[in-house]
């Protein structure tokens, strides 16, 4: 795995579930994701950040009809990433990976279910109150050299 920056550190995902509530499914989820975004991505596990929500399947549409009038579920994952941290064949890997994982899970899954993973600006983008890009410049300053 290529060498990365600190800027490589601070994915931020949402995930919407198709169904009710259901906490084991969440908890669940959101470890194989993490998982996912530690060894596909070399992300840092005590970064990650997983919102999940739930959507019921009579308010989740495909092609105008519901997820209940299908008798599918689905999935929506975003990933927010420092842009030029992840090569295109990672990123690739990381899509295929998780919807094949999040398939398994939830069951039933339509195809339509979409992954994102957003590059974000490095400039435009940190946690703790400081850019990433800040954080970048900070470590080549450090660094000896």
């Amino acid at each position: 795995m290529p060498a990365r920056h600190e800027t490589a550190a601070m994915p931020h995902l949402n995930l919407q579930i198709s169904g009710p509530a259901d906490s084991e499914l969440a908890r669940r989820a959101s470890a194989a994701i993490a998982d996912l975004t530690v060894d596909v991505l070399g992300k840092r596990r005590e970064l990650i950040a997983i919102e999940v929500r739930f959507v019921e399947r009579a308010h989740w549409f495909v092609g105008g009809r519901s997820l209940d009038e299908l008798g599918r579920n689905s999935f929506f994952l975003d990933i927010s990433i420092t842009d030029e941290t992840n090569t295109k064949d990672e990123k690739a890997r990381f899509i295929e990976q998780a919807y094949a994982r999040l398939s398994a899970l939830i069951g039933e899954v339509h195809e339509v279910s979409y992954i994102h993973v957003v590059d974000a600006r490095a400039a435009a983008y940190g946690y703790g109150g400081a850019t990433q890009e800040h954080r970048y410049q900070a470590a080549r300053i450090a660094a000896p050299g």
